[in-house]
């Protein structure tokens, strides 16, 4: 008797678990361009009964995209009503580049851009505050990281008075990197009246899946017309000369003319996306007048609807390079694709150099990066390790033309599970600068006669980490 009863809840086990299985199987067919995590998702949910059609549905459904879609139209219209004014084509060797962007991004290029170097916080503290006590209508700021110590309450009693002031401020921290049980920053925001919200951040466990997606963006924007981007986030640590415990290296970027309205529209579209909330009007967009000769365009990125735009036009810049890439990132461990992109760049004659921290702040990734380089090394490419402190910047430069700068890192977290910006700039004078740090930066050369001395284990250890690429 009681075998029948096991035999019969199995066959109605199964009866359900086929047609589950079978729409996780049309989902993923549908939705997941990649060929391995198809695989993976469509064997997990035939192997594991039940257990892996939750899975799937926790944690493989991109809802990030769907709440994306959603509100896409709202973001149109905004986008349209502060249209670009276009910098003219280039006719240089540069010009595929521009226009792939442009297709990549939907963003013109825009003339007319003063973009300044402001290095680690020790610069960038103190005009971002000097700009946030001048402000006199809008402030909109957005970082990954906002600590509560002394940089932090810093930043938080000039937002204080600037609303005393009766300047509109909208400011977004991370739900995970500024804290997710606490938050103390944000809750001292909160408790000054200051306009804050947490981004993709909840308690509620089927929103968790939330989790692994991250804001990584730094922005500030003053009265729409003065904007700050880059790496650095809002801590102590980012102050040299105050000898923090973990001391972190990195630069920022102060941006005005034209231009500004993209970082602007960035944060708005980050903003709606958050509280549902549009800025809109002359109080965060007014009118842009040139400010300099460089051109420039913002690329944001995500796991919405601006999925593969940074890795798509890292490709590119790679492909249009004749003489040199030089990379500095906190982080390299990007997919195999771009590995392969380098490579044969420096195959064809380019220059490929990448800086990286002599040590990260997380052994495993280094170990990681140690596995994933070798074939860019045996091409011909250079690695370098830079000195302490920690090395956090993110810069790119192609041929001593065009710069990148921004908050991406050269690795599958940010090209596919953040939220980025980035800032592409044409112009040479900032491209020599942006070359000279990378020498100040560059330190002992790390050869592939090292990285084939490592003992045995080593290299076992190093393979075994390089398996969790796409979660590091």
């Amino acid at each position: 008797m009681n075998d029948d009863i096991f035999r019969s809840v199995g066959e109605w086990l199964s009866v359900i678990h086929i047609p589950l299985a079978s729409v996780v199987t049309f989902h993923v067919l549908l939705y997941k361009r990649d060929v391995r995590s198809a695989v993976g998702w469509m064997g997990l949910a035939w192997l594991s009964p039940f257990v892996g059609c939750l899975l799937y549905i926790l944690f493989g459904v991109n809802r990030v995209h769907r709440k994306a879609s959603r509100i896409s139209r709202r973001r149109r219209r905004a986008l349209h009503r502060h249209a670009y004014a276009e910098a003219p084509p280039r006719r240089d060797y540069l010009a595929p580049l521009q226009q792939a962007v442009e297709r990549i991004t939907d963003r013109p290029t825009q003339g007319g851009n003063t973009i300044k170097l402001l290095r680690n916080g020790d610069e960038a503290y103190p005009a971002m505050l000097a700009a946030i006590e001048g402000a006199t209508a809008s402030i909109a700021l957005s970082s990954y990281i906002f600590d509560d110590d002394a940089a932090g309450q810093t930043f938080i009693a000039a937002l204080a008075a600037a609303k005393a002031r009766q300047v509109e401020i909208r400011v977004i921290v991370d739900g995970v990197g500024s804290g997710y049980l606490l938050s103390p920053a944000y809750r001292r925001m909160r408790a000054q009246g200051i306009n804050v919200a947490r981004f993709l951040h909840s308690f509620v466990p089927w929103r968790m899946t939330f989790l692994n997606l991250r804001s990584h963006k730094k922005i500030l924007v003053i009265d729409g017309r003065l904007a700050f981007l880059g790496g650095i986030n809002i801590s102590i640590d980012n102050v040299l000369k105050e000898r923090p415990a973990h001391p972190v290296r990195d630069e920022h970027f102060s941006v005005e003319g034209p231009v500004v309205a993209q970082i602007m529209e960035a944060f708005a579209a980050d903003w709606m996306f958050t509280t549902g909330e549009e800025l809109k009007g002359e109080l965060w967009f007014p009118p842009l007048e040139a400010h300099g000769q460089a051109q420039a365009r913002i690329i944001t990125s995500g796991p919405d609807q601006d999925m593969d735009k940074i890795e798509f036009m890292f490709q590119q810049a790679i492909g249009v390079a004749r003489a040199s890439i030089k990379i500095v990132t906190p982080y390299f461990l990007p997919e195999d694709r771009l590995i392969t992109a380098l490579s044969l760049a420096a195959m064809r004659g380019v220059a490929v150099d990448v800086v990286i921290p002599a040590e990260s702040d997380h052994a495993f990734i280094d170990w990681a990066t140690r596995a994933h380089i070798e074939p860019l090394l045996a091409a011909g490419g250079r690695l370098w390790r830079a000195p302490k402190p920690f090395e956090h910047s993110k810069l790119l430069t192609i041929d001593g033309r065009w710069s990148l700068v921004g908050s991406a890192n050269w690795d599958v977290r940010s090209m596919r599970l953040n939220f980025e910006i980035n800032l592409e700039i044409y112009d040479r004078g900032f491209a020599r600068q942006i070359d000279e740090e990378f020498e100040r930066k560059r330190g002992k050369a790390f050869t592939l006669k090292q990285l084939k001395r490592r003992p045995f284990f080593i290299r076992l250890r190093d393979r075994a980490a390089r398996l969790l690429l796409p979660y590091l």
